[in-house]
């Protein structure tokens, strides 16, 4: 299963460099990924796998994989269509058309995410994956960024199933909480549903989500949006893959959950509604797309309906109709997508005269269409029968909400006949009243080959209904009951086979009426996107107003507000609870003491100074004493970290300061106010108190003991410092450094506005540069006389190598010494800012010709990458593997793969340098001048 999940993730990162070598060929490469994994799901059919990996226990948060009977259905249909989709593909684009790379990689990685949630059995991996497709979802919806209704249609869909994701979680974890275990296997084998309403709450924020995810009324809005992307998204994602997913999760559940009350009382009647709302909607709509949009939303109701009623003679039905909607639905939004490619247009009202010019694309279209209206001898038709017959015979139910279920059902199913009917009529009946006449690029047979075979495994399916029940069944029987009914071709007259007779008949005399179900100018049952549109703009205002209320814009207020809380609370919080243990030394020596008394001093300074270079200066050494006394205490790594920090935010507040008066106007400068002083004074009271009971609430063993040794067996090193930071709490240094490249991001998005300025401007590109006179550095010439500093320039010339060598220095030593990552490329970022300052804003590309974003990016991806490589190790995630190797010059060298996750820390700490001096110094320098 792990196999699986990577070689989608592999061949996703490879798609953009298959297309770009091969084209749009490349899809049928790419389909080959989902292939070989039916394959192997193929090969394990029948079989009960599980596979668990060690990833963060104490969270429970580990990747535990299972794989049973119901995932190996959903595996079928997602790897098989996704396969098939994907060769659509092939001939679907156009040989030029833009951004087909990421489109592969994203479609190609969508299935993979697929796969790993149905096969995942923590229910907190399940919710990864679930975003990871909410996530794919949107960027697919979206392909067409250029246009506005693709837009909106994304952010649709992104808004009302990413907010039902997030409430799924609170109820995965309320449910995980009160099972004692997040293992789907663990809780679907317990003996019964805890009492309580904080389960029943649970259950409910679990069925928001899946009723988000799979369109059910009142979040069915979403789903006809999204026929604005592409055709093969809408075959894969919103016929066989997405939409499937919450259906899939109510599948899931319901054999532990289906006969608890909030169960059936929310998800049945939700679902007959969806089925005759959606089915009406699908019978008004002009567009082919549409048709099969608002199909899909009716189908899935019943869907929902069907794997909610908790009978095992249901839940075969159920199972039965989810592979029949599979499959015709996809092969009919491909049979769209090939009418729309090659005439120009989906709206029925223009098409005319297709079943004649193409047969073959009418026979298609005219299998997988009769599977949709539940005729025989397609799978469609075999589900059906087997729905009614369940819904009648569901003696866990009360008699009239069977008798209601089943004529729903009817009248739903009648209404599939009707739409199904009206799709064939649209697309290729002759009309003498078509509006134009349009003109045909036949289809080549790679572009109708995947649609005809979703068509004739329909048929074959229905034919084989004996053998499909074999496949089928062993799901339906972990439903409590027992299974006594089969799935059929023909079951003689009976109940529902009469009924079907009926529901063709109310079809087609909804066809014949079709005209007077147009849509109505005013819809009487109202317009859920325009009541999308209005709950946004009323957040908006609320959003507004309470912004509004709480932040006034003034800069002193803001803080006045955030200090209170950190003075009053914590106070408060301490005077109700224990004050003991307090045992405080103001000084070990005399030394501390005085560095103390300068710190106060300059603090002091600070307020009173009007030149704000100075200012700046004694705030520095308010930090440099900060450094000193971390020395004095034997922490040398914390003290070169804050001198490295203090000497580059001088630097950084000096770049800035460039574009201010040296002194603070007469007409600036601020009072002294009484408030602001008790504020000031009050905050440097409470934080010293609060950190000496903070220190003196442990009632444990202090944990550094134990540090030392752990980071030099755990972790290879004998810098704990070190180790704690790329080992022991890696988890806290990647969200870290993750939190450094959206700061280095967002300042270069607020300078720069649109893109980073200047990724490695050369001294070449400057119009002033003569390669014919020599300098000290190589574009010092460019500076002005006026601002040239020749020793300067000299001394940058001699000592750059030097710190650059310091800096590779730190990188290596710091696991076993003072240094790492975050201090060498601090250094290496004063390296940069001396060659910066010497010899202007195009000495920097000439230093490091290298985008500020690129190093970033990298560094993150390096360090995040690391967890992947633990894995493969043995190691848990984000932890220390240890390798030794004996070579023959160097001898004996162990290698950590903490030192990779320290390259990434050591990249991003320089791209972070890099991207301040060229934001607020490079364009700056530009700007000025």
């Amino acid at each position: 299963m792990l196999s699986v999940l990577l070689g989608h993730a592999l061949a996703a990162l490879a798609a953009p460099l298959c297309v770009r070598a091969l084209g749009r060929n490349a899809f049928y490469l790419l389909a080959l990924v989902p292939l070989g994994s039916l394959g192997w799901v193929i090969a394990h059919w029948g079989q009960t796998a599980n596979t668990h990996v060690q990833w963060a226990p104490q969270i429970s948060m580990d990747i535990d994989l299972r794989f049973d009977s119901l995932a190996a259905v959903m595996s079928v249909l997602v790897l098989g269509v996704g396969a098939l989709v994907l060769a659509y593909c092939g001939r679907y684009f156009d040989r030029d058309e833009a951004k087909l790379g990421l489109f592969a990689a994203e479609l190609v990685g969508f299935a993979g995410a697929m796969f790993g949630l149905v096969i995942s059995d923590n229910m907190l991996l399940l919710f990864v994956f679930w975003e990871i497709t909410t996530v794919l979802s949107f960027l697919l919806v979206g392909h067409y960024a250029e246009r506005a209704n693709s837009r909106r249609a994304a952010i649709q869909a992104l808004l009302v199933t990413g907010a039902g994701g997030l409430a799924m979680l609170v109820g995965i974890v309320i449910l995980g909480l009160k099972y004692q275990s997040f293992l789907l296997s663990e809780i679907l084998a317990a003996d019964s549903v805890p009492d309580g309403t904080a389960v029943s709450v649970g259950i409910a924020l679990v069925l928001i989500g899946a009723i988000s995810k799979s369109a059910i009324v009142p979040l069915h809005f979403w789903l006809p949006g999204a026929m604005a992307a592409p055709t093969p998204v809408s075959a894969y994602l919103h016929a066989a893959a997405m939409v499937k997913a919450g259906v899939y999760l109510v599948a899931r559940l319901a054999p532990a959950f289906a006969q608890t009350p909030i169960w059936q009382v929310m998800l049945l009647p939700l679902g007959i509604i969806t089925l005759l709302l959606a089915g009406w909607r699908a019978m008004q709509v002009p567009d082919l797309k549409l048709v099969l949009a608002f199909g899909t939303v009716s189908q899935l109701g019943l869907l929902i309906t069907m794997m909610a009623v908790g009978t095992p003679y249901a839940a075969l039905a159920g199972i039965t109709l989810l592979v029949a909607h599979s499959l015709f639905k996809a092969c009919l939004f491909m049979v769209v997508g090939i009418i729309d490619h090659s005439a120009g247009t989906r709206d029925l009202r223009r098409l005319s005269g297709l079943g004649r010019r193409e047969p073959v694309l009418f026979g298609i279209a005219a299998l997988a269409a009769l599977s949709m209206a539940g005729l025989p001898p397609l799978l469609g038709f075999v589900g059906k029968e087997t729905a009614l017959g369940a819904l009648w015979s569901a003696d866990n139910l009360a008699t009239p909400a069977r008798v209601a279920l089943v004529a729903g059902a009817a009248i739903g199913s009648a209404f599939t006949v009707a739409y199904s009917a009206r799709f064939v009529w649209g697309a290729f009946a002759d009309k003498p009243n078509a509006e134009t006449t349009l003109s045909w690029h036949a289809p080549g047979p790679l572009l109708l080959g995947p649609p005809a075979v979703l068509a004739v495994a329909g048929l074959a399916a229905g034919l084989g209904a004996p053998l499909l029940d074999r496949l089928l069944s062993p799901y339906a029987k972990t439903l409590p009951g027992v299974l006594d009914e089969h799935l059929a071709l023909w079951h003689g007259v009976n109940g529902p086979l009469v009924l079907t007779v009926f529901i063709i008949a109310a079809g087609f005399a909804l066809f014949v009426i079709r005209g007077r179900i147009g849509e109505p100018e005013h819809p009487r049952l109202g317009n859920a996107d325009r009541n999308y549109d209005a709950a946004l703009r009323a957040m908006d205002r609320l959003s507004l107003r309470i912004t509004g209320s709480t932040q006034s814009g003034s800069l002193p207020a803001s803080q006045a507000v955030i200090l209170g809380t950190l003075i009053v609370l914590p106070t408060v919080l301490l005077a109700v609870g224990t004050r003991q243990g307090i045992e405080l030394r103001l000084w070990d020596s005399p030394l501390q003491a005085a560095i103390g008394a300068i710190m106060i001093a300059m603090a002091l300074a600070a307020t009173v100074l009007r030149n704000r270079l100075a200012s700046v200066l004694v705030v520095g050494v308010t930090g440099y004493g900060c450094g000193v006394i971390f020395a004095l205490h034997g922490a040398p790594d914390l003290a070169l970290t804050q001198f490295l920090v203090e000497t580059l935010m001088l630097v950084v507040f000096v770049l800035v300061l460039r574009a201010f008066p040296a002194e603070i106007a007469d007409g600036q400068a601020t009072a002294f106010k009484v408030r602001r002083a008790m504020l000031a004074i009050a905050v440097g009271v409470a934080v010293p108190v609060l950190a000496a009971f903070a220190t003196a609430a442990r009632h444990g063993e202090a944990i550094w003991r134990a540090i030392p040794d752990a980071a030099y067996e755990l972790g290879g090193g004998k810098n704990a410092v070190n180790v704690l930071l790329v080992d022991i709490r890696a988890w806290d240094t990647l969200g870290e450094i993750s939190v450094l490249t959206v700061a280095a991001t967002g300042v270069a998005s607020l300078v720069f506005r649109s893109r980073r300025f200047g990724g490695a401007p050369r001294a070449a590109e400057s119009p002033l540069y003569d390669p014919n006179k020599i300098s000290w550095l190589p574009a010092a010439r460019l500076v002005d006389r006026r601002d040239r500093s020749m020793v300067l320039q000299i001394t940058t010339r001699l000592i750059f190598p030097t710190i650059m060598v310091l800096s590779v220095y730190f990188f290596f030593s710091g696991h076993n010494a003072p240094g790492g990552g975050f201090a060498g490329g601090l250094i290496a970022g004063l390296a940069l800012t001396l060659r910066y300052l010497a010899g202007g804003r195009y000495e920097l590309g000439e230093a490091l010709p290298v985008d500020a974003g690129h190093l970033l990016g990298a560094g993150l991806a390096l360090a995040a990458g690391t967890a992947t490589v633990s894995l493969l190790l043995g190691a848990p995630p984000l932890s220390s593997a240890i390798l030794e190797v004996t070579l023959p010059v160097l001898g004996d060298i162990k290698l950590v793969t903490a030192l990779f996750f320290d390259l990434g820390v050591y990249l991003v700490v320089v791209g972070l340098v890099l991207d301040v001096l060229r934001s607020l110094g490079a364009r700056l320098d530009k700007e000025l001048t």
